[in-house]
């Protein structure tokens, strides 16, 4: 219902409310006063329980505007736009940054769009296409990034009694994680070749002799200080550096844990918070003593920079509820989901194809990556026994794509309403128009998880990923040329 109403009415709030309504209705057997009570009591829980990413946001939302209302984007733009010499270069660097920030995917998707939309502004690419390049070095990018919140989520999905190291099994799903090593491959070509088609073409079509609309809710932060590329770099570096640390530091680096253990037992909400804080601590003591802003115009950022974090704030959190609803607690649709997937016995080497649609259908129903390979991996394990066997470690390859894509197409996903915070689109915008793109890329990846299923070679597969998207790439290259001719 949220989905369907989403894309129909392009208001996504509402639709989500519906949703959210609908589930609680379904839940108590359409007691009215019930279900509302339910719906407020989810959201409560799961505003509880995220209350540490909505920080991050705020305090987030505060250093991009302290950074845009001090002339430091601008700066970086003027200076950016002499160093990279075209739209192509401008994309390429946007796809650079959004894999050089591989620790977090929520951090990803809010820097890069901060850093690169003056770049990509200036030659013209539409917010659209950043908010495309931004998603897609978001989560396929941290899902095959050994040093990550992601690589943890995943270890701390397999059984506890489990004999496999969650770790180890991680690592070797990286090389067939079809989905995000052929969005890459796919980016890189786009890129190079410098063509759109389907929605995103259209959307281009449309926006000729028009100035593009940016995000409801969005205010133009005015310029008033002399800031320098060096105040926009500084902080960002800092805001990495600060973040990576917390993440160390939250996972027992001082109490004499491993980099590997600390990274897999952070806490990364907590981490994310803290690097925000103290990097908010150092852009003031960048930024006063310079004179860079007055005292005043440093604390209007606080008020400027929430008011751009609120659209966002608020569908994340209509979104948490949609999944909580969702959850094992009420609904159970997981749980639904595992027990025909139990209890299916079809042979084991459609087994990788099988997990790839059933992960990308359950994310894009639910919004969630983390939540879907929760549910399949241990199902996985169950069908494929806990030895770190071929077919296992494909299967499990499988429901992380899957659940990446269906993160990523998601219109209730968490990366993708924050890629399109990140780029200032309209959600609908940048949902509708990467769709297309991340559907090719997801076909490809189920032939190849097919094949690889039926040859029993992750190598098979990810070369038979490779070959077809490279081909259809070049099909569908050559039909723009000759329609454009």
């Amino acid at each position: 219902v949220a989905i369907a109403l989403a894309l129909w009415t392009k208001e996504v709030y509402l639709s989500l409310l519906i949703g959210i309504l609908s589930g609680a209705l379904l839940f108590t057997k359409f007691h009215i006063l019930a279900a509302t009570q339910t719906m407020i009591e989810v959201m409560n829980w799961k505003i509880g329980d995220n209350l540490n990413i909505l920080l991050f946001l705020v305090f987030l939302g505060i250093i991009v505007a302290l950074i845009t209302k001090s002339g430091a984007s601008q700066a970086y733009g003027d200076w950016a736009s002499r160093k990279i010499k075209s739209q192509r270069g401008a994309l390429f660097s946007t796809m650079l940054l959004g894999v050089v920030i591989f620790v977090d995917d929520y951090f990803n998707c809010l820097t890069v769009g901060t850093v690169m939309r003056p770049v990509t502004d200036k030659y013209k690419v539409s917010r659209a296409k950043l908010a495309y390049i931004i998603d897609a070095t978001a989560a396929p990018v941290c899902i095959i990034a050994p040093i990550s919140s992601w690589a943890a989520a995943v270890g701390s999905s397999l059984p506890d009694d489990c004999a496999i190291d969650g770790f180890s099994l991680f690592l070797k799903t990286i090389p067939f994680n079809l989905y995000a090593i052929l969005t890459i491959v796919f980016m890189i070509i786009l890129i190079g070749k410098n063509f759109d088609y389907g929605a995103m073409a259209k959307y281009h079509a449309d926006l000729i002799g028009k100035k593009e609309e940016t995000a409801d809710g969005e205010e133009e932060i005015k310029i008033i200080g002399n800031g320098k590329v060096i105040d926009l770099i500084l902080p960002i570096i800092v805001l990495i550096v600060l973040c990576i640390s917390a993440m160390l530091y939250t996972g027992g680096i001082l109490e004499g844990a491993n980099i590997i253990d600390a990274f897999a037992d952070c806490s990364s909400s907590t981490a994310l918070v803290l690097g925000s804080f103290f990097t908010l601590i150092f852009t003031f003591l960048l930024y006063i003593p310079r004179k860079v802003l007055s005292f005043g115009q440093f604390c209007e950022a606080f008020t400027e920079g929430f008011k751009s974090m609120v659209p966002a704030i608020l569908i994340l959190t209509l979104a948490w509820t949609l999944s909580g609803v969702c959850s094992a607690d009420y609904l159970n649709i997981g749980g639904f989901v595992s027990s025909i997937v139990s209890a299916d016995s079809v042979i084991s080497m459609l087994m990788p194809a099988i997990f790839f649609l059933i992960a990308l259908g359950l994310a894009f129903a639910t919004g969630t990556s983390w939540g879907t390979f929760g549910i399949l991996i241990p199902i996985a394990v169950a069908v494929f026994g806990d030895s770190a066997t071929t077919m296992l470690v494909m299967t499990v390859a499988a429901c992380l794509s899957g659940a990446v894509c269906g993160d990523h197409i998601s219109p209730i996903s968490d990366t993708t309403i924050l890629a399109s915070a990140g780029a200032q689109c309209h959600h609908i915008d940048h949902v509708s128009t990467q769709l297309p793109y991340a559907l090719l890329v997801a076909a490809m990846s189920f032939v190849g998880f097919l094949v690889g299923g039926v040859t029993g070679s992750g190598v098979i597969a990810l070369i038979v990923g490779l070959v077809l998207l490279a081909l259809t790439i070049f099909v569908i290259s050559a039909k723009h040329k000759k329609a454009a001719n």
